[in-house]
């Protein structure tokens, strides 16, 4: 007989594992797909399905999940795109493809100011008539925006990776091909920044989250590498709000120049201060939806988005491949339009990109553009300073028309594309739970955007893009009678359409509110008619002088 002892022993031991064994059982089944949780999924979505229907998708529901979790496994770069590519590009639309010499109206001769400040302030058309014309080396120059950077970036927040040293070298290298007789071009020897999602080579792309603040990419951006061949001189990467939204990011706020207790906006935050506390004459910035047009208008400069396609992307973070695009922000419509001549084009590494002409032309007259605006967003409190650019333009000889803009389409359903994709881009992040690193954790942060993106149903996203499709259509309808139209910066859902259809904006200074802060105007154009926003852009800078104002605290 077994002893009485071991008899206690063995039946602990048989309890044991009999309840381990329920136990797993139990969590197989509580992990199992059933009728049950159909039922909670069905009211995520708005949809109702039978009690034979539920149980006829168990096995098919099953299946899905597996395959998820072996995709899983298999793990994605941020640099890789989806297979299917956005194109903005109506039917029977073909962007014009012969391009011209471009026709920019520099200045012949103008005199070097005495004062650094008031160097740092003028704009690339200004600089570069200086430097081809040997008034202002490109070492001296890149020597007063690094002073400036070192002296103001801490109080801005606005830099993360100072170049100090290949900046000196590569400006040192472009005075000798000036002295040897070459001149690249109008960004031959200039100082520029870029928005630190932007990879360079042996340099940090921060992505400005907590996450990557070490990250190093092994390669250099294609529109890095275009303006390092027209000669112009990276100085510094600049601050973003944490994975491209608003202006917190894993060090601090970056401030707005004119108001320091007010943060820079986004995302393109420190693209957009430096450039208004006259750091650099020209960044570049990147938008999703308003991370050019926000940042320009809180910071008092002007801002290109370009028509999606026109810029590669490839180098750049990507949060939203069918809505990301790259453009400059600087102190002027002129600027933008010298820096987009150099980074537009079609780049064999971004297959979104779409090779489309840029023909500006300054012999051309605005009175050939046929101009509308959208009398109804001009209405209300706080527009003073956006009906006066209406006056400002009719003061010009220009004939203004009205049109409404209208579309059948669902415009704030169809913001969730966005949400989509970025929760795709960094999927990563949301299932290790790396987000808990962000900053910003708040329930309209990053973070839970993710999250909750998990439950926007592939068949919605398809919709939701074929919606897209006849948005494209009733907008280009809508836009292509016009050369230019004007618009409020944040009038109705104009920001929300203009980057779902991916239509190139102009973000100009044209006042400040009673407290003393920046306010803007945008002009519109249609697809890869960039230099008709530039046309006129120019024409009313050169009739007003807001994009020469300088925060005080910086003008020294």
């Amino acid at each position: 007989m077994m002893p009485l002892k071991n008899k206690s022993k063995l039946g602990l031991f048989v309890l044991g594992f009999s309840l381990l064994f329920i136990g797993f059982i139990a969590g197989k089944k509580a992990n199992e797909i059933s009728p049950a949780m159909i039922s909670g999924a069905e009211s995520l979505i708005g949809m109702e399905f039978s009690p034979a229907e539920k149980d006829s998708m168990i096995q098919n529901l099953t299946n899905q999940r597996n395959g998820f979790e072996r995709m899983r496994d298999q793990k994605l770069e941020n640099a890789t795109a989806p297979a299917l590519y956005f194109n903005p590009l109506p039917h029977g639309f073909i962007p014009d493809q012969v391009q011209k010499p471009h026709g920019w109206g520099l200045s012949k001769d103008l005199q070097l100011p005495a004062d650094d400040t008031d160097i740092a302030f003028l704009p690339v058309s200004d600089l570069a008539v200086l430097i081809q014309n040997k008034k202002i080396s490109s070492e001296r120059l890149t020597k007063i925006y690094l002073e400036r950077i070192k002296n103001y970036s801490d109080t801005l927040q606005c830099l993360i990776t100072l170049l100090e040293n290949e900046a000196i070298a590569s400006a040192k290298a472009m005075d000798a091909e000036i002295a040897q007789g070459k001149y690249r071009g109008p960004l031959h020897g200039i100082p520029y920044g870029i928005k630190d999602l932007l990879a360079v080579k042996d340099t940090k792309s921060t992505w400005g989250a907590m996450p990557y603040k070490d990250q190093v990419i092994d390669e250099t951006a294609t529109v890095v590498e275009k303006l390092q061949d027209a000669g112009a001189v990276l100085v510094g990467k600049f601050t973003l709000g944490a994975l491209a939204m608003g202006d917190v990011w894993y060090g601090g706020v970056t401030k707005n120049p004119w108001n320091l207790k007010q943060g820079s906006s986004g995302s393109s935050a420190g693209s957009a201060s430096a450039v208004s506390a006259g750091l650099v004459p020209f960044a570049i910035g990147t938008e999703t939806l308003g991370s050019i047009v926000s940042p320009s208008t809180r910071n008092g400069v002007t801002g290109l988005r370009p028509t999606f396609g026109r810029v590669s992307r490839h180098g750049a973070m990507a949060l939203s491949w069918s809505m990301d695009k790259l453009g400059p922000i600087s102190r002027s419509a002129l600027d933008n339009g010298i820096v987009l001549s150099i980074i537009n084009g079609l780049d064999t590494k971004d297959k979104s990109t779409i090779a489309a002409a840029l023909n500006y032309d300054a012999s051309k007259s605005i009175k050939e553009l046929k101009i509308g605006y959208f009398p109804g967003l001009f209405e209300g409190e706080g527009l003073e300073n956006d009906r006066k650019v209406l006056e400002d333009l009719k003061n010009l000889g220009l004939t203004l028309h009205p049109l409404e803009l209208t579309t059948s389409m669902p415009i704030a359903s169809l913001r969730f594309i966005l949400v989509a994709e970025a929760a795709a881009a960094f999927d990563d992040l949301t299932r290790s739970n790396s987000d808990e690193l962000l900053v910003a954790q708040h329930k309209n942060a990053w973070p839970n955007i993710f999250r909750s993106a998990r439950f926007i149903p592939a068949v919605e996203y398809i919709q939701a893009n074929r919606h897209r499709s006849i948005l494209i259509e009733e907008i280009h309808s809508l836009f292509q009678e016009f050369d230019v139209i004007i618009s409020p910066s944040f009038g109705g859902n104009q920001l929300l359409i203009t980057n779902l259809t991916g239509h190139p904006a102009l973000c100009l200074p044209n006042g400040f509110t009673e407290n003393g802060s920046p306010t803007s105007i945008t002009f519109l154009a249609n697809l890869f008619e960039e230099e008709k926003l530039i046309m006129l852009g120019r024409a009313y800078q050169d009739h007003t002088d807001w994009q020469k104002k300088r925060p005080p605290l910086f003008d020294k």
